[in-house]
């Protein structure tokens, strides 16, 4: 297969539902999955546990967007104790690189307050109402999870209608991740291309954003 994809290659293949993995953080080349069932996030209906909801409210952490993409994406693709292989090569990292340069991809970042270090974050790509989330990774407590409903909320926020994790996990069933099928994906993600949601939504602050949202309220 010919890796020398462009972005309009690329963008037209996650308009048609697919998405790209590797085989493992070091092995070469990419592949292209259009699974049966498709793992799906409420964007307004997000179920956040309740003490997760306490920690969002005392904001543990600095929350920023898009301050350290190529930060975030090597943090995701990086190997772990708890995560001995990953499916983000350097293929993958190049391509989300060039889409974040382009407007495309986003990252949302946490940040201890004490010595501003970045402790977790996870990064996607936005299309329209839809944006497809890619990874994330934690460094500390509910660094990750802090950034998920932060996340949610900005889509809530920007008119964005589907969220898209590609498949489901344990570690997203707290949030009461769901399946649907590739055929109700298809037409669900039709309709939110149509739509012009706002991701980035200029200078408004995190405290604004996440003000109302009604999983948290």
């Amino acid at each position: 297969m010919n890796y020398d994809l462009t972005l309009r290659d690329v963008l037209l293949a996650y308009r048609n539902g697919m998405f790209p993995m590797a085989e493992g953080r070091h092995v070469p080349g990419i592949h292209w999955y259009r699974p049966h069932m498709r793992g799906q996030l409420s964007i307004a209906g997000l179920h956040i546990p309740a003490r997760l909801k306490r920690t969002v409210r005392q904001a543990p952490y600095e929350i920023r967007v898009n301050q350290a993409f190529d930060q975030v994406i090597q943090n995701c693709a990086a190997q772990a104790s708890n995560r001995p292989e990953t499916w983000i090569n350097d293929t993958i990292i190049n391509i989300f690189s060039a889409l974040h340069q382009a407007g495309y991809a986003h990252s949302i970042e946490a940040y201890d307050r004490r010595n501003d270090t970045l402790v977790g974050g996870l990064y996607g790509l936005a299309l329209g109402g839809a944006f497809m989330g890619e990874s994330m990774f934690s460094r500390a407590t509910d660094a990750s999870k802090i950034c998920l409903v932060h996340l949610c909320a900005r889509l809530w926020r920007g008119g964005f209608t589907v969220l898209d994790t590609q498949f489901t996990n344990p570690h997203l069933e707290q949030f009461g991740i769901y399946e649907i099928s590739d055929e109700d994906y298809t037409a669900a993600l039709e309709k939110a291309l149509m739509i012009k949601a706002d991701f980035v939504q200029g200078q408004e602050t995190e405290c604004r954003i996440i003000a109302g949202y009604p999983p948290l309220t």
